[in-house]
């Protein structure tokens, strides 16, 4: 295996690890699409759960959304990740019916931080969100301190 695919593969790993362990985010109905080094790709149905009083997507839904895809991101590369900063700014609305879909890239990644920049959009490629989020890498690799039973995911 190259080191290439070694490093997917855990990204993957640690992706669907946090997806099967985040409870807020199966209450919201995020999915993971993908993870990689550095990145990830969610998405979420808009349902009228979702919804503000204006019958718009709440903007707290959006901005978990993003901020799924931002943990998983900046926790792909193996080591213990934890958000610092985040800011979002909406640039468009969604509604009931929309599925949102949240892009993370890795801008920067240094030894102690990275800083990540969601995209989220809605399915005719409207951006509806633009979050920018800074985490703070700890030294701890990932999977210390979770059972045997918890590190396999498929």
């Amino acid at each position: 295996m190259t080191r290439h695919t070694e490093e997917t593969a855990e990204a993957e790993r640690i992706g669907h690890w946090l997806a099967e362990h985040d409870h807020f985010a199966q209450r919201l109905g995020i999915r993971l699409e993908q993870a990689g080094p550095g990145a990830c790709r969610a998405s979420m149905p808009v349902r009228a759960a979702l919804l503000n009083g204006f019958g718009m997507t709440h903007g707290a839904a959006t901005f978990a959304l993003a901020d799924f895809a931002f943990a998983v991101a900046s926790n792909s590369r193996g080591r213990q990740a934890v958000g610092l900063a985040t800011t979002m700014h909406y640039t468009a609305p969604s509604a009931e019916g929309d599925t949102l879909v949240a892009i993370a890239t890795e801008q920067s990644l240094g030894g102690g931080t990275g800083v990540y920049q969601v995209e989220v959009r809605r399915g005719d490629g409207t951006v509806v969100g633009l979050f920018t989020g800074t985490a703070y890498r700890r030294r701890e690799p990932f999977f210390q301190g979770k059972s045997e039973n918890e590190k396999v995911v498929e």
